[in-house]
């Protein structure tokens, strides 16, 4: 199947209430807002779990990176089981072993550690979206 003319889906975890998840929403929008707009897009997870068609064809047709806060793999699990095609699955708690002993902030707001976690990681998400849109 060729994906050449379908954008890569970056599907963050809901993660609400722990700033691991803001880390990985904050990571995808960085993603698909700013380093790759042309060739990126991000959807809701609570679309996704709800089975809404729209976005559930988005994923279907299309392959996804997905971005957990937690070890339970919410995002990957719910894209999966949508049908959606899951070409890397990344977790926020693997990228912040790079910055031990490091505090991002709160569920509500990062501080400057924190966004420098989230522009890191961002541009090594883009690279990978931008491998996943050149596949054949």
């Amino acid at each position: 199947m060729n994906f050449m003319s379908n954008k890569v889906n970056v599907i963050p975890c809901s993660g609400m209430g722990k700033v691991h998840g803001l880390l990985a929403r904050e990571m995808a929008l960085k993603v698909v807002q700013e380093l790759c707009p042309d060739i990126s897009q991000t959807e809701c997870l609570a679309y996704i779990v709800t089975g809404d068609q729209e976005v559930g064809n988005k994923i279907q047709s299309g392959q996804c990176i997905t971005i957990d806060g937690c070890p339970l793999m919410c995002a990957a699990k719910s894209v999966n089981h949508a049908g959606g095609v899951i070409a890397q699955e990344l977790r926020v708690l693997d990228a912040l072993k790079s910055y031990r002993g490091v505090k991002p902030g709160t569920a509500t707001a990062l501080n400057e550690a924190g966004w420098k976690i989230v522009d890191e990681t961002a541009e090594k998400i883009a690279m990978q979206v931008k491998e996943i849109y050149g596949e054949e």
